[in-house]
């Protein structure tokens, strides 16, 4: 006697550029999640904003701005988000992740993101939100300033109006070393350059084409300075529904699909940073006297905002 699988439908709404990115991990996760059930099969619905208004919001438009507040509300199972946002919103520890020149490397970041500090972090999100962490994704990995001026020394950001994302850790990060943080949207670094409020922006290698901001850049700095992060998430009173079981291979197919995404991040931007150079846009990159001038210099953003973190975290994070 066979016995009759349980049917789970899960609505994935992708929000974010590099909107392909996304997409490859939903389809990673949903490749793998049912190669190890045994009693449970699940369907999982991948969308675009726009998918999700025509199918389930009777044609009107929803926003990045309304993913968080559409899974809190039951209205969708699954997304990935920034954890700049996720930190705003919910859990304000996750901003932690935001800190300039916390990261050695890529490996450095998995370790952390994957072991019991990321799980930590990922795990506060339930306690003011209906949301849960899975797994850290890049989207774009570690940041850059698309633009209209070359940084080669630390003394190049004196002065300079850069987009910034609104969370003071960034903020801070820029005025240490004398810039002007603008506080923008990512995708508004175009219009933003082009009515000269600012000469470039924060942005990431993968994100640089999706976005077209080498259409209104003349130069690439390649500063590394943070990692852009995103995470993705699940509805907690869903995520409750569903045996152990369920959960445990929800959970194995999100890990890996998210390092499948990050090692993908790193592919795109490598192809995006050759690209550019084949287009003959400038490339530069801080010597490493000025690239440890430019680290010195943040750590006054540790000394603001240190102590607005559990005690010892930055320390493990650092020394992992």
């Amino acid at each position: 006697m066979t016995t009759k699988l349980t049917e789970i439908k899960i609505r994935w709404v992708i929000a974010h550029d590099p909107i392909s990115l996304f997409i490859r991990a939903a389809r990673s996760f949903s490749k793998a999640i049912n190669e190890k059930l045994t009693s449970t099969q699940i369907d999982i619905e991948i969308m675009t904003l726009s998918d999700y208004s025509q199918r389930y919001n009777n044609g009107i438009e929803v926003t990045k701005h309304d993913l968080l507040d559409l899974m809190n509300a039951g209205k969708i199972e699954m997304s990935q988000m920034y954890t700049t946002w996720l930190a705003e919103k919910y859990h304000s520890d996750m901003h932690v992740l935001d800190l300039p020149f916390l990261f050695r490397d890529h490996d450095h970041a998995q370790a952390v993101l994957e072991g019991n500090i990321g799980e930590q972090l990922l795990c506060g999100l339930t306690e003011n939100s209906n949301i849960r962490g899975l797994a850290f994704t890049y989207s774009g990995g570690f940041r850059m300033i698309p633009g209209t001026k070359a940084i080669r020394s630390i003394h190049d950001f004196k002065g300079t109006s850069i987009r910034s994302n609104k969370n003071p850790y960034a903020m801070e990060t820029f005025r240490s070393v004398g810039a002007n943080p603008v506080a923008r949207e990512l995708e508004e670094i175009n219009e933003g350059v082009e009515e000269g409020l600012f000469m470039g922006g924060e942005s990431a290698w993968p994100r640089v084409y999706p976005l077209d901001q080498n259409k209104f850049s003349t130069v690439m700095n390649d500063t590394r300075h943070s990692l852009f992060l995103t995470s993705m998430i699940i509805q907690k009173t869903f995520w409750d529904t569903l045996d152990a079981e369920t959960q445990s291979q929800i959970k194995f197919a999100a890990v890996n699909a998210a390092r499948e995404e990050r090692f993908a991040s790193i592919q795109d931007g490598e192809l995006a940073m050759e690209k550019a150079r084949l287009e003959g846009i400038e490339i530069v990159t801080l010597p490493p006297e000025e690239m440890k001038k430019f680290e010195d210099a943040t750590q006054s953003v540790y000394e603001k905002y240190g102590h607005h973190f559990p005690s010892g975290m930055i320390e493990k994070i650092k020394l992992h």
